[in-house]
């Protein structure tokens, strides 16, 4: 099984790419599409929910910002389950707020009762109005602590931050990471991969791409590759079994999603 938990139906560069994402959807068995950072995040959310009951492997995430959208069980509920979304993904450095305000505490509670998957998507590219101290992973063990079933993603390795990530897998059952593999920043991917499995927390990581920015077959290649790679090197190695299981997990049962 293969899904690509980190995928995106708008980008700023190239506008809607649904029919882009479709097409690499038929070599998955499943990924979850984030809603686009917009000011209308209504039409976005209805956007993506159109596609999604289009496309019966993409599961999409609504984009939710709790400090101005209403956060009740029924109001949450409205804007992804009734709709056919399985999560929330929320851009709290673009946003300007801290990923433990109190309106964003009752919006995890609301996500929690309803089963929905939380994906953190403050990772680059930032704008120059975001707030990098709200895009720290750390500021998520608040709300990990406080809501141990709230299945919590945080998008790219919460890259720049990594070692911040890499405690909170360890520390959280209910955390996990997307490894949006770059086949142009190898170094920074394997860095990466053998820190999480040196730590021993590559059952907490899932795959990703981060399309458009990146297709999925690509990033397999390349995450598989790095042995290979590193053949005639005394760089430390990860076992390819390892690297598989980031490929090959059934991250949709793991979430809770199937």
């Amino acid at each position: 099984m293969i899904v690509d938990c980190h995928t995106h139906l708008n980008c700023t560069q190239l506008g809607n790419v649904g029919l882009e994402l479709l097409e690499q959807c038929q070599r998955l068995d499943g990924c979850l599409v984030m809603a686009g950072l917009s000011p209308d995040r209504a039409a976005a959310n209805k956007e993506l929910a159109d596609y999604a009951a289009g496309n019966s492997k993409a599961y999409g995430f609504a984009t939710v910002n709790p400090t101005q959208d209403e956060v009740t069980v029924r109001a949450v509920k409205k804007m992804t389950l009734d709709r056919g979304l399985h999560g929330a993904v929320l851009y709290c450095a673009e946003h300007a707020f801290h990923p433990a305000h109190s309106r964003a505490m009752r919006f995890y509670e609301a996500a929690q009762e309803l089963g929905l998957v939380v994906f953190f998507h403050n990772c680059p590219p930032h704008s120059p109005a975001s707030i990098l101290d709200y895009a720290q992973p750390w500021q998520l063990d608040e709300a990990a602590r406080t809501f141990p079933d709230l299945k919590i993603i945080i998008g790219r390795m919460g890259m720049p931050f990594f070692w911040q990530t890499e405690v909170m897998l360890g520390k959280h059952p209910n955390v996990y990471a997307d490894l949006s593999v770059h086949p142009q920043r190898v170094w920074e991917v394997y860095n990466m991969v053998v820190s999480a499995y040196e730590a021993g927390i590559m059952d907490k990581i899932l795959f990703g791409s981060g399309f458009p920015f990146a297709r999925p077959d690509a990033c397999i290649e390349t995450l598989l590759g790095f042995n290979r790679l590193l053949a005639n090197t005394h760089l430390p190695q990860v076992p390819r079994e390892k690297l598989r299981s980031i490929v090959e997990r059934d991250s949709l049962t793991l979430l809770g999603l199937k």
